[in-house]
C-alpha cells in the first residue's frame, strides 16, 4: 500500500510549477559542485534544506546528493541534523521511495527566491583533506536575481559510492546521463572539459584555485594548454580524433608536446609545419620554433612560407629546378631578403549562376547562408578552425554528391540546397589522400598512359616473335612479371618485433620483369627503363616519334600541374599529399568532353614553391576554361589574389568562428577591417604586380 500511494502521488504532482530567471550582470558560467558522498538517502527519509544556488545546487542535489548533508556542505554550516541554512535561498522538499538498494524513485518540489553577487572561490584545505568528496566549499563568480519553482519526478540507479549514473525524468527538467563531476572543477564533468575548445579551457584553468599541493599539476596543465595556443591550435578540443587532423595540425601538436617536454640537445626536423595555417598565425609558429631553439635544440624546417624563410638563422636552397635538373645546393647562408611578388590577374570573371547552402549549422557554423558561384574560381579563406572544412567537406560536398546520385558520408547540419543545380552534373573532391590503397598504383597507371605504353611494346618485332601481348608488360598480372616478387621489384620480410625489412628481389634485381620481357626494346629502352624515367624525360623521349602522340597527350597533364619530376613507375604510396592531389587534378585535365563539374580542392598548394603555384593556377584556370567550376580552400596569398570570388569565414577559430566575415573580390576583402585575410593581403600590397 505504501508503494501504491507513492506512485499515485508521483503521477499527480509531476508537473512544472514555475521556472523564471533574470540575469543582472552576466549569465552564470560555472556550476556549483554536486555532492556525491552520501547521495542516496535512507528509505522514506524526507529532508529540508536551503541552497546557495537555486539552480545548480538544487537540481544537482535533489538527484545526486543527500539534501541534509549536501546542502549543509555547500550552502552553509549545518544548524541541525538534516537542516542547513543560507540567507535568501531556495527551499526544497524531497520525498524518496526506494524499490531496491540501487534503484530509487523521487519526487522533488522546490520554490524560492535568490539574489547573489559573489566573486570568491573558497576551498577549505582542512576539510578537503579530511573528506575530499563532500567538504569542498565553493562560492562562484556571478550576480543574479532568480525566482525558481520546480516539481520533478526522478529515478536514480547507483553504480558506485561516488559514481552515480543518473536518468532523470520530469516536466521542464533535462539532465544528462552519466554526468560524473570532479570535486575540484566547479562541477564540470571531465567530458565537458574534453569538449571545450583549448582557448576557453586555458582560461578556465587560469582562474581555477586549488590547494597548494595541486600547484605543480596546475602549472603543467596551464603551460601545455598555452603551448597549444602558441602553435595556433586553440580552436581544437581535447576530444578531437587524431584521424581528423590535417598534416600541419599533427605536426604542430607534436611541436607543443616537444615544448612541454623541455628537451635539450635534440634535432627536430619539420616538413612544412605551416600547412593549414593562416598568415595571421605564422608569427606564433615562428615564436614556438625559436623557443625550441633557445632551449638548446637544432631545428631543421622544410618550408616554402615567406615569413618562416625570413625568420631562419641559416638557409639552404636546393635546386635549381626539380627532378634531374635539381639536387644541387644553390645557396647556403644567412636568409636572403628578397621581395616576393604576387601576380594580380588582369580581370576578374563575373558570375550570375550559383549554388546556395542555407542554414548551415554543422560544428561551429552559425546558421549561415552561402552562395558558391559557378564557372569561376572561388576561394574559401579564414583562420584555422573558422569553419571552412565544416562548410565545404561536411556540408556542401556530401549534399551535392548525394544530389547527383553519388555516395558520400553523413551530411552536416544545414537547411536547404538550392540554386543553379542543373548547370553542373557532378562534384569532385580532390583531396590529398593517396591515389589508391595499393602500392602498385603509380602516376602513369592512374592516368591510363601505361596502357598505351604496353601496347607500344607489344607491337615491337621481338614481342610478336615471342607471342607477347600488352599484359606481358604489366607488373600487376602474371605472365611477364617476375613471380618471385610479383612485379614489385622488392621483397618485404615481415619482422615480428621490429620494422619490416625491404630487400631488392634477387631474381629480377629490382627490375620487376622477367629477362625475356626486358629484352624487348623500343629505341634502345626496355620497359623498366621507361618506368624509371621522369614525366619530363618521358615526354621528351616519346615526342620524337609522331606515332606516340597519344602517350604524350596522356602524360602532358602531369607536366602541366608541376610534377614533371615524378618517375612514371613511382609508387603512389610514396607521393606526398600535395603530389597525390595534383596527380588527381592531372587525371581530370586529361579527360576530354567531360560534363560540367564542380571541383573542390583542399589546400592544393601544399608542398609547392612560388614558381609551382603559378603552374597550378594555370591548371585550375584550364578547368574553368573547359566549362567547369573550381572551389578552393586555401591560405596561400597567390591563390587568394587569383580568385574571382572570396568567402572569408571567421572572425576567429572554434566557437568564435563560423560566421561570414566578408565576401567579394580580393580588392573588396582588403577593404574589410574585420577580416584577418584582408589584413594579411593589405600588408602585401607593395608586392602586387
Amino acid at each position: 500500500m505504501k508503494r501504491l500511494i507513492s506512485f499515485i502521488l508521483v503521477a499527480v504532482l509531476a508537473l512544472p510549477l514555475l521556472a523564471e530567471e533574470q540575469v543582472v550582470t552576466k549569465p552564470r558560467e560555472k556550476k556549483v559542485l554536486n555532492d556525491y558522498s552520501e547521495w542516496l538517502p535512507k528509505q522514506g527519509e524526507f529532508s529540508i534544506g536551503f541552497s546557495l544556488d537555486p539552480l545548480a545546487t538544487f537540481v544537482g542535489n535533489m538527484f545526486n546528493g543527500n539534501l541534509s548533508n549536501g546542502l549543509g556542505d555547500l550552502a552553509g554550516e549545518p544548524l541541525l541534523d538534516g537542516i542547513a541554512f543560507a540567507p535568501a535561498s531556495m527551499v526544497s522538499i524531497m520525498g524518496t521511495y526506494m524499490q531496491t538498494d540501487q534503484l530509487a524513485w523521487r519526487l522533488n518540489l522546490g520554490l524560492g527566491y535568490t539574489h547573489k553577487a559573489n566573486n570568491d572561490y573558497v576551498l577549505d584545505d582542512e576539510a578537503l583533506w579530511l573528506d575530499p568528496f563532500s567538504r569542498v566549499k565553493v562560492m562562484d563568480c556571478y550576480e543574479y536575481d532568480r525566482l525558481q519553482g520546480s516539481i520533478a519526478l526522478g529515478m536514480e540507479y547507483r553504480v558506485g559510492k561516488t559514481s552515480p549514473v543518473q536518468g532523470v525524468f520530469g516536466a521542464g527538467l533535462n539532465y544528462a546521463f552519466g554526468q560524473i563531476s570532479s570535486k575540484y572543477a566547479y562541477g564540470n564533468a571531465i567530458t565537458e572539459l574534453n569538449q571545450t575548445p583549448i582557448t576557453q579551457l586555458a582560461e578556465w584553468f587560469e582562474h581555477l584555485l586549488l590547494p597548494e599541493a595541486f600547484t605543480p599539476l596546475l602549472l603543467e596543465i596551464r603551460s601545455r594548454l598555452q603551448f597549444m595556443q602558441d602553435v595556433g591550435l586553440g580552436y581544437l578540443t581535447l576530444s578531437r580524433m587524431s584521424s581528423t587532423l590535417s598534416g600541419g595540425e599533427g605536426q604542430r601538436i607534436n611541436l607543443a608536446k616537444s615544448l612541454g617536454s623541455s628537451l635539450v640537445g635534440s634535432l627536430y626536423v619539420l616538413d612544412e609545419p605551416s600547412i593549414g595555417l593562416h598568415p595571421r598565425d605564422t608569427q606564433r609558429l615562428i615564436h614556438v620554433l625559436k623557443q625550441l631553439r633557445d632551449l638548446g635544440n637544432t631545428i631543421v624546417v622544410v618550408e616554402h612560407d615567406d615569413e618562416i624563410q625570413k625568420a631562419a638563422d641559416y638557409t639552404i636552397e636546393i635546386g635549381p629546378k626539380a627532378g634531374r635538373h635539381g639536387g644541387e645546393v644553390v645557396y647556403a647562408g644567412a636568409p636572403k631578403i628578397e621581395k616576393f611578388t604576387y601576380a594580380i590577374p588582369p580581370y576578374r570573371r563575373s558570375w550570375n549562376n550559383y549554388i546556395e547552402v542555407s542554414g548551415a549549422t554543422e560544428n561551429n557554423l552559425k546558421n549561415i547562408n552561402v552562395r558558391f558561384p559557378l564557372n569561376v574560381m572561388t576561394v574559401v579563406t579564414g583562420v584555422s578552425g573558422s569553419g571552412k572544412s565544416s562548410l565545404i567537406t561536411k556540408v556542401l560536398y556530401p549534399a551535392l554528391k548525394k544530389h547527383y546520385g553519388g555516395i558520400a558520408e553523413r551530411t552536416g547540419d544545414f537547411g536547404s540546397l538550392r540554386g543553379s543545380l542543373h548547370l553542373i552534373h557532378n562534384v569532385e573532391f580532390v583531396d590529398q589522400n593517396p591515389l589508391t590503397k595499393s602500392s602498385r598504383s603509380n602516376p602513369v597507371t592512374y592516368l591510363k598512359a601505361y596502357d598505351e605504353i604496353r601496347k607500344l611494346y607489344a607491337e615491337q618485332q621481338l614481342s610478336k616473335q615471342l607471342g607477347f601481348t600488352p599484359s606481358h608488360f604489366s607488373f600487376n598480372t602474371p605472365g611477364g612479371r617476375c613471380e618471385a616478387c610479383q612485379g614489385e621489384g622488392k621483397i618485404t620480410i615481415e619482422m615480428q618485433f621490429m620494422a619490416d625489412v625491404v630487400l631488392e628481389c634477387e631474381h629480377c634485381h629490382g627490375k620487376r620483369f622477367k629477362q625475356d620481357v626486358l629484352d624487348v626494346l623500343y629505341r634502345g629502352k626496355n620497359i623498366y627503363d621507361i618506368l624509371e624515367m621522369t614525366v619530363n624525360q618521358a615526354i621528351e623521349f616519346f615526342s620524337e616519334d609522331p606515332a606516340c602522340k597519344k602517350i604524350v597527350s596522356r602524360l602532358r597533364p602531369l607536366q602541366d600541374v608541376g610534377i614533371g619530376y615524378v618517375k612514371l613507375g613511382q609508387s603512389g604510396s610514396t607521393l606526398s599529399g600535395g603530389e597525390s592531389q595534383r596527380v588527381k587534378l592531372a587525371s581530370f585535365l586529361s579527360q576530354e568532353n567531360a560534363l560540367p563539374t564542380l571541383f573542390i580542392f583542399d589546400e592544393p598548394t601544399t608542398g609547392l614553391h612560388h614558381h609551382d603555384v603559378a603552374v597550378l593556377l594555370k591548371a585550375l584556370n584550364a578547368l574553368i576554361s573547359r566549362g567547369h567550376s573550381v572551389l578552393v580552400i586555401e591560405h596561400n596569398p597567390s591563390v587568394i589574389l587569383a580568385a574571382d570570388h572570396i568567402i572569408d569565414l571567421g572572425p576567429e577559430g572554434g566557437d568564435n568562428g563560423g560566421k561570414i566575415v566578408a565576401e567579394g573580390t580580393p580588392e573588396e576583402i582588403i577593404q574589410c577591417s574585420d577580416s584577418h585575410t584582408g589584413k594579411a593581403l593589405n600588408e602585401l600590397k607593395d608586392c602586387f604586380i
